[in-house]
C-alpha cells in the first residue's frame, strides 16, 4: 500500500492553529455556535495571531448515509456545511471537521472506513481545510498505517489542500511507527493515556510521555498531545500558563477548547501571548 506523505499537500509547514468546541461543548454542537466562534476569533485578535482554523468536532451527522454513499449532515447545521464554510472563508479563516478511520464516530455517526474517497469528495465540496481523523468504536480487521493511509490518499485526490490531522485513544507514533508516520498525515496524536483532561494530573501524564518523542515532530509533520485545555475551569490560571507554555515548548498544535464567547480576560492573555 503507498502512502501519502505529509508534504505532498503543501501544508504543515508550522503547527496548526485554531479552535475546536469538544472540549467545552461536547456534542452539543451547531451553526451559529461554530459562526459565534468564528466571529469571537477575530473579534479578540486571536485570528490575527494564528488561530485561523475553526473546527467542528465529532455530532455534526446523521446517523445514515445516501444510496449514493454520501453522509448526511444533521439538522444542527440547516445551511448545509458548504454555506458554513464560506462564512469562515470570509473571515479569511479555515473550516475544519471530523471523522473516523473506523466504521462509526466516537458518538456512533458514520465513520469513514470503505468511504473514504466519497467523503473525501464532499470534504472538498463543501470547502473543508482541515480534518481530524480519530479511531473509534474497532480496528475493523485493518492495520494502523493502511487505515489512515486510505483516507490521506483520498484527501490527496481530491485535488484540494486539506490539512490531515491523525488522533486515537493512544500514542500513534507506536501503532505506526516513527518513519512511517511521517508520510502519512501532516499531524497526529502521540499521548498514551486517553483524552488530556481538564485537570492538572492529566496534564502531567500527557506531558510525561512527551521526553524523547520531541525529534519525531518536525515542519510537515507534527506531534500532538491534545487540544488545549485553558480556560475551561478545572486548573488555575497559573496551571493554565504552564499547560500553555509547555504545549508551545512542544511545538503543539494549539487548539482552543474553551467556550471563547465567555472566556475571561486572563485566558485570553494567555491565549494570546
Amino acid at each position: 500500500l503507498g502512502a501519502v506523505r505529509g508534504y505532498d499537500n503543501g501544508l504543515g509547514e508550522r503547527p496548526n492553529m485554531g479552535w475546536n468546541p469538544w472540549n467545552s461543548f461536547y456534542c452539543n454542537v451547531n451553526e451559529t455556535l461554530i459562526m459565534q466562534a468564528a466571529d469571537k476569533l477575530t473579534e479578540t485578535g486571536l485570528a490575527a495571531k494564528g488561530y485561523t482554523v475553526v473546527n467542528i468536532d465529532d455530532c455534526w451527522a446523521e446517523t445514515w448515509r445516501l444510496p449514493n454513499g454520501s453522509i448526511v449532515v444533521n439538522s444542527r447545521f440547516p445551511s448545509g456545511l458548504k454555506h458554513l464554510a464560506d462564512y469562515i472563508h470570509s473571515k479569511s479563516m479555515k473550516f475544519g471537521i471530523y471523522s473516523s478511520s473506523t466504521y462509526q464516530t466516537c458518538q456512533f455517526q458514520p465513520g469513514s472506513l470503505g468511504y473514504e474517497q466519497i467523503d473525501a469528495d464532499d470534504y472538498a465540496r463543501w470547502g473543508v481545510d482541515f480534518l481530524k481523523y480519530d479511531d473509534c468504536n474497532g480496528q475493523a480487521g485493518y492495520s494502523y498505517p493502511e487505515k489512515y493511509s486510505r483516507m490521506g490518499q483520498a484527501l490527496n485526490r481530491t485535488g484540494r489542500p486539506i490539512f490531515y490531522s491523525m488522533t486515537s485513544g493512544g500514542n500513534l507514533i507506536e501503532k505506526i511507527g516513527s518513519r512511517t508516520i511521517r508520510n502519512i498525515a501532516n499531524s497526529w496524536c502521540n499521548f498514551q493515556t486517553g483524552d488530556f483532561m481538564d485537570n492538572w494530573p492529566s496534564f502531567i501524564d500527557h506531558l510525561d510521555v512527551e521526553p524523547g518523542q520531541e525529534n519525531f515532530g518536525g515542519p510537515y509533520g507534527w506531534n500532538n498531545p491534545d487540544m488545549l485545555q485553558v480556560g475551561n475551569g478545572g486548573m488555575t490560571d497559573d496551571e493554565y500558563q504552564t499547560h500553555f507554555v509547555m504545549w508551545s515548548l512542544l511545538k503543539a498544535p494549539l487548539v482552543i477548547g474553551c467556550d471563547i464567547r465567555n472566556m475571561s480576560a486572563r485566558t485570553l492573555e494567555i491565549l494570546g501571548n
